[in-house]
C-alpha cells in the first residue's frame, strides 16, 4: 500500500498535557467592599461588622470569589480577612484581587495537584488551543514544574510544536 495515510503523531511517544482540562468550571464572582464604605469615604468598623453578621453568605456557595475594593479609600487588611473568614465555608475559592488574579490562582491550585512524576522522561506537548482561557501564568508555572523532569517540552498541538526544552545527553 504505497498511498496508505499513516498517523506519525498518534504513533509517536509524545505526551499531551491540555491545561484546559483543569479549568474549573464554577462561578466567578467579585466581591466589591466599596459597597461597606461610609460615604464612599471610610470602613466604619460597628457597621462593616453589623453587615457581616447579617449578610446571607451562602449565596456564595461553591462560588469562586475575587474580592477588591474599586474606590480609592484606606481599607484595614482585618476587613478583607473578616470577608474570607464570611467567605470560606461557602466559596470554593477566594483571593485579594480582580477576576485575572482568582483565574491564576484556580489553575495554580489545579496544576499544583497534578502528579509531575507522570511525566517523568517524557516527551511532553503542553497544548496551546483551548476553548476557555488559560492565563500565560498557567503555562509558566506547568514549564516550572515539568521542566526539571521531562525530556522534552513543546508547546502548540502534537502536529506543530514549538520546541521549548531538551534536555542535554549526559
Amino acid at each position: 500500500m504505497e498511498n496508505e495515510i499513516i498517523n506519525k503523531v498518534a504513533n509517536s511517544s509524545l505526551v499531551s498535557l491540555d491545561l484546559e482540562e483543569y479549568y474549573h468550571p464554577g462561578e466567578r464572582v467579585v466581591y466589591d467592599l466599596k459597597d461597606n464604605l461610609f460615604q464612599g469615604l471610610i470602613l466604619r468598623e460597628k457597621d462593616f461588622r453589623e453587615f457581616l453578621k447579617n449578610h446571607d453568605w451562602s449565596t456564595y456557595q461553591d462560588k469562586n470569589v475575587a474580592i477588591i475594593c474599586s474606590e480609592d479609600a484606606i481599607v484595614p487588611t482585618w476587613a478583607y480577612m473578616l470577608l474570607a473568614i464570611k467567605l470560606e465555608p461557602h466559596a470554593h475559592a477566594i483571593v485579594f484581587g480582580d477576576l485575572t488574579a482568582l483565574e491564576n490562582k484556580l489553575f495554580y491550585d489545579a496544576i499544583s495537584r497534578i502528579n509531575i512524576e507522570n511525566f517523568r522522561d517524557a516527551r511532553v506537548v503542553v497544548k496551546g488551543c483551548s476553548k476557555h482561557p488559560v492565563p500565560t501564568s498557567a503555562y509558566v508555572e506547568i514549564t516550572r514544574l515539568l521542566k526539571p523532569v521531562v525530556q522534552s517540552l513543546m508547546f502548540g498541538e502534537p502536529c506543530s510544536t514549538v520546541p521549548l526544552y531538551k534536555r542535554p545527553r549526559a
